[in-house]
C-alpha cells in the first residue's frame, strides 16, 4: 500500500472522529442543564469540539502529505454513512429504506471517484 493511501485512510479516520464529535454535541444538546452557560460549557460539548479540532488537524496534516483537497472533500462524504450508523447505535434513531438507498448511492459515488 502506498503512503498516499495511508494518508487517505487517515482522512477516513478523521471523518469518523468528526462524526463521533457530532454525536457528543447532540448528547450535550439534548441534556437538561441548570443554566444557559452550562448548555454550552459542559463535558459533552467541549469534548465534541475538541475532537472536531483534532479531526481538522489530521486533515491539514494529510493535505500536507499529498492528499488533494478534491479527494478530501469526497472522502468527507463518509460522514453520510458514519453519522446515521452512530446515531442508530447511540440514540436508537431509525434509518429508513430511502435513506439507506441514498447512503449506498453516495458510497458508490465515492468508490467511483477513486477507481482508476
Amino acid at each position: 500500500m502506498s503512503m498516499k493511501w495511508m494518508y487517505i485512510l487517515l482522512v477516513v479516520f478523521s471523518v469518523l472522529m468528526a462524526s463521533f464529535a457530532q454525536i457528543l454535541l447532540k448528547k450535550g444538546a439534548i441534556m437538561t442543564h441548570p443554566s444557559f452557560v452550562r448548555e454550552y460549557v459542559n463535558g459533552w460539548v467541549i469534548g465534541g469540539y475538541f475532537i472536531l479540532g483534532a479531526s481538522m488537524l489530521i486533515n491539514i496534516f494529510a493535505m500536507s502529505r499529498g492528499v488533494q483537497l478534491k479527494e478530501l472533500s469526497v472522502i468527507e462524504s463518509f460522514s453520510y454513512l458514519f453519522v446515521p450508523l452512530l446515531s442508530t447505535l447511540f440514540f436508537k434513531e431509525v434509518i429508513s429504506k430511502k435513506k439507506i438507498l441514498a447512503i449506498a448511492m453516495i458510497m458508490a459515488g465515492v468508490i467511483l471517484f477513486f477507481v482508476k
